[in-house]
């Protein structure tokens, strides 16, 4: 079957684009093809710098016949329904339609439609085009003497060549035939833009790779990064080092040369003084250059390896001289930042430092860096006794945290806050408990970094999410749909990984309730006005109170009262933020999200640990014959007492009369219901919700059997109203574990 290869030749494509844009292109070609009846049997996209290229196997040479049969007016109708049909049939005349008949609706005509496909090239010339025109870039350019219209073709850099053929391997293979905003296509394209000259023909995807490759030309994006991955290594092993691998960073280098020549460079071992994460920030961020380590020191080593886009005639001489001077220049800059960062902690106390923060904005409504640094010091010394910290010690820590944030290196490169700290700390002989949670405070940062765990640490990095989870929870800056400008979903989920991999029994509701509280601290001035102040008073509360005839005591309580409820409201809501992080959590886990609910929707719930335990125990209840049959049961009585309850205008809750129960089966699962009942209680509080499961298997037998003999809607009103009560009793059992009726099954 015919192949399709198509090569969109272009200036410097920028690297963070180039895999999406081979992603996307694949896709919108493939799609297209689809949509229009060509199925193909496989698909690969290419791209490097200048080039982004799709190679389709296995289609067929045409589109399949379609066969439509669509119906039309009945017979005798107006002149225009008749017409309308003949022109969206593509008919010329009514005697070319068939005629039928249905006993109910009379006669009426059909149009039997049989379309031949199109040759596969005619709809190729068609569909790339449009791909073209419309590719998702970014960002993107005109250029040339037409720039200014809004027709101008749009890319990301200058388009000048398309290659596009289609045929079987047999036969030579044609040129598929179209105009790009003055680009035709055709089977000519460019090798690398140095060591190739002119131009190159080319056939199908074979031909192109071996041409373009001779040409100085990769074009497998992951060959290239195996290239550069396994001749660094080399180059590493033979001077006795160790590369140090950089994903990220192996990634760009790959969209930054279409012939890698991997080089060994070198620098002044004076510079070896500065942290070894600030010479890889250093050697990383300027020159694209990976670093290496001394495996006989683990400190890094004095050399680096560069990736070159040329087989230099010198070997490389001039390039790694080049790159040696600005690696030089920059390694000075961060030497001196380095000892200038020594100097200054060493000479201005820490009280001193953190003034500057002062006139730092951490956000216009949530106050200076100063005053987030005072809140989470404050918050961190509470959570120490849970944490099992030192008091003292987490708030000493939390007032250090953020203070290499002001420091040369950190403003220099802002990827290394956090660790810079942790080497300040040792520096000013600072506790290493100290040192430690500078660094540790901003993780987890995703979902595959580590969890801290020295309980300093673990206090301060709670006290930092919390802080600003409750702060911009308090001005309205919530995750909206995919956007998340602060990152408060990772805040979250950093909580959760904290307090589940600690094992921390923490009860978020009382720390919210008391933060938002705290934040909205009111004042009342005696006069005709009450000024409410604290950090989120006065946009919580929404309005000045100014009744003139509210005494200043009345004044006083309305505000604080106002204030309570808003605070109830807000940690209500961001509980519920949590919930649905936690079921995130618990899902990748493979947990199911509706025990989740069923949990937190119990009142008080807001201890991670224990929610994540009960929900573990709920999910091994359900799984067994007795939970499968206790929560159908469950949910039947649910339903009823639903359907009635919403008939009679009245909650049936409690209060059950023995004397009505007439049926044995009543009997015997009210008298279980009242056994088990305070059994279970105890078993909650304890917290073995294992046992509590257990006893609960208990109610399945008698609830079976209830539902088996006896009839819920007896024609005697009282003996209806006892049993509907039954039923809420075994809704208010099922529910001191977990809200049933929002389980699945």
């Amino acid at each position: 079957m015919p192949d399709l290869l198509l090569e969109l030749f272009c200036e410097e494509i920028p690297a963070r684009m180039q895999a999406g844009a081979a992603e996307s292109l694949r896709k919108l070609v493939t799609d297209a093809l689809v949509e229009r009846g060509l199925v193909y049997e496989g698909a690969k996209a290419f791209v490097t710098p200048r080039r982004l290229a799709l190679a389709v196997h296995g289609l067929p040479a045409q589109q399949p016949d379609t066969h439509e049969e669509r119906k039309g007016p009945r017979v005798g109708a107006p002149q225009g329904a008749i017409d309308g049909f003949l022109k969206a049939a593509g008919l010329t005349s009514i005697e070319q339609a068939s005629i039928e008949s249905d006993p109910k609706k009379g006669e009426f005509y059909v149009a039997r439609l049989h379309k031949h496909g199109r040759a596969t090239p005619e709809v190729i010339a068609e569909i790339i085009p449009q791909v073209i025109r419309a590719f998702p870039w970014p960002k993107s350019m005109r250029w040339g003497k037409g720039s200014s219209s809004p027709t101008t073709l749009r890319w990301v850099r200058p388009l000048q060549s398309i290659v596009c053929t289609f045929g079987p391997e047999t036969e030579e293979p044609e040129v598929v035939a179209f105009e790009v905003d003055g680009i035709r296509s055709g089977d000519v394209t460019r090798g690398h833009r140095f060591l190739s000259e002119g131009t190159i023909r080319v056939r199908r995807l074979e031909d192109w790779m071996a041409k373009l490759e001779a040409a100085f030309v990769v074009v497998d994006r992951e060959r290239r990064k195996d290239i550069i991955l396994n001749d660094a290594k080399d180059l590493a092993l033979a001077q006795g080092l160790e590369l140090v691998e950089d994903a990220g960073l192996l990634e760009e280098i790959a969209g930054l040369v279409e012939w890698p020549v991997v080089l060994m460079g070198s620098f002044d071992p004076a510079f070896l003084d500065v942290p070894d994460e600030v010479i890889r920030a250093t050697i990383r961020a300027n020159q694209k250059c990976f670093v290496l380590r001394d495996p006989a020191t683990g400190r890094l080593a004095r050399r680096f390896i560069l990736v070159s886009n040329l087989a230099a005639s010198d070997g490389g001489a001039a390039i790694i001289a080049g790159n040696e001077r600005v690696i030089r220049a920059r390694l000075s800059d961060a030497k001196f930042f380095w000892e200038t960062d020594q100097k200054t902690n060493a000479t201005v106390p820490l009280a001193e430092r953190l003034e500057r923060f002062g006139n730092v904005t951490f956000h216009e409504k949530l106050g200076s860096q100063l005053e987030r640094i005072r809140r989470i010091a404050a918050l961190a010394r509470e959570l120490a006794p849970v944490v099992g910290a030192d008091p003292d010690l987490a708030e000493q820590a939390a007032l250090y945290a953020k203070s290499d944030l002001r420091t040369e290196v950190v403003g220099e490169f802002p990827e290394v806050q956090g660790l810079m700290g942790r080497y300040y700390a040792r520096l000013e002989g600072l506790p290493e408990e100290i040192a430690a949670a500078a660094e540790e405070h901003y993780k987890p940062q995703g979902p595959t970094d580590f969890v801290p765990t020295a309980p300093v640490s673990v206090a301060v990095a709670l006290a930092d999410k919390l802080d600003t989870l409750v702060g911009f929870w308090a001005i309205d800056e919530k995750p909206t749909g995919s956007k998340d400008p602060y990152a408060l979903r990772r805040a979250a989920l950093g909580v959760v990984r904290i307090v589940l991999e600690n094992g921390l029994k923490l009860r978020l509701g009382q720390f919210f309730r008391s933060l938002f509280r705290s934040g909205m601290t009111a004042k009342v001035e005696v006069g005709t006005t009450t000024v409410v102040t604290g950090l989120f008073g006065t946009r919580i509360l929404g309005a000045v109170l100014s009744d003139t005839a509210l005494s200043f005591e009345q004044a006083r309580d309305l505000v604080s009262e106002t204030l309570d409820i808003q605070a109830e409201s807000l940690t209500t809501d961001l509980l519920s933020f949590f919930a649905d992080r936690l079921k995130v959590h618990l899902r990748e886990a493979g947990a199911r999200h509706d025990l989740v609910d069923a949990v937190f929707a119990l009142p008080g719930q807001d201890d991670l640990l224990l929610v994540v335990k009960r929900v573990e125990a709920l999910g091994r209840f359900l799984s067994t014959e007795d939970g499968k049959n206790l929560l159908a049961g469950t949910k039947r009585a649910a339903n009823i007492l639903r359907i009635e309850e919403k008939k009679d205008g009245v909650t049936y809750e409690g209060g059950v009369d023995m004397v009505l129960l007439h049926e044995p089966e009543e009997r015997a699962l009210a008298d279980a219901i009242a056994a088990l009942g305070p059994q279970i209680e105890a078993a909650l509080a304890g917290e073995d919700f294992e046992a509590a499961m257990a006893l609960l298997a208990g109610l399945r037998a008698p609830v079976d059997a209830f539902f088996e003999k006896v009839t819920v809607n007896a024609e005697d009103p009282a003996l209806r109203v006892n049993r509907l009560r039954l039923l809420a009793d075994i809704r208010a059992a099922t529910r001191s574990i977990a809200d049933f009726d929002r389980i699945e099954g």
